[in-house]
């Protein structure tokens, strides 16, 4: 069973959900625990439960162009962890949402990259194709915001949760099912159920199993 956690914090409710999206994504993959962490709760309990994890998603709204201030503080206080190197070679993703199409969220996903190298882990994008880039495409795409270093989700800022599009919460959910599945493929050693081999690494697999 690997352990995933989601790590996020939400000023609003809307990046609450995206991470409730991830959550369902991940916990979708079989042999896959995942749970969720707000940062306005953590204690010394749930920082153990970080250690024990393989993989860590961390997830944050974009404020003024950068991760919100009270995601901010958890990261200077993952100090500790990266002191001794805890979260070394742990799987790690990320997700973002913010009012404006834009908003700079790859400001932020940028910032989330370089905090998971700082901890030496190992970073998944999302594996997508970019949606809602040519006449046909819609808002209804998925990947509509064409991010590939982490979810992106634009919420109205008129709007509460409840009215997040449904492509950016799936967009969100394959994320999380993508980390599960790259996290088992990393524990044990093989493809997991489903996934894409390219081609000429068939027999090569063969060999080696």
């Amino acid at each position: 069973m690997a352990k995933m956690a989601i790590v996020f914090h939400s000023g609003y409710g809307h990046t609450a959900r995206q991470a409730e999206a991830v959550m369902k994504g991940a916990s979708s993959v079989p042999e896959v625990e995942a749970t969720l962490y707000s940062v306005a709760e953590m204690n010394d309990q749930k920082w153990e439960a970080l250690a024990q994890a393989d993989a860590i998603i961390f997830g944050a709204p974009t404020y003024m162009g950068s991760l919100s201030a009270p995601f901010k503080d958890f990261m200077d206080k993952s100090s500790k962890v990266w002191f001794s190197q805890g979260w070394k070679d742990k799987i790690a993703a990320g997700f973002t949402n913010s009012g404006s199409q834009s908003g700079d969220k790859l400001n932020s996903l940028i910032q989330l990259v370089i905090f998971s190298q700082q901890h030496a882990m190992i970073w998944v994008g999302t594996g997508l194709m970019p949606g809602n880039n040519h006449s046909k495409g819609s808002v209804n795409d998925i990947d509509r915001l064409g991010s590939a270093s982490g979810a992106m989700a634009q919420s109205n800022i008129d709007q509460g949760a409840d009215a997040m599009l449904e492509s950016d919460l799936d967009t969100a959910s394959r994320l999380g099912a993508r980390v599960a599945e790259k996290t088992l493929q990393f524990l044990t050693g093989r493809a997991v159920p489903g996934e894409v081999i390219p081609k000429g690494l068939e027999r090569e697999r063969a060999l080696q199993d």
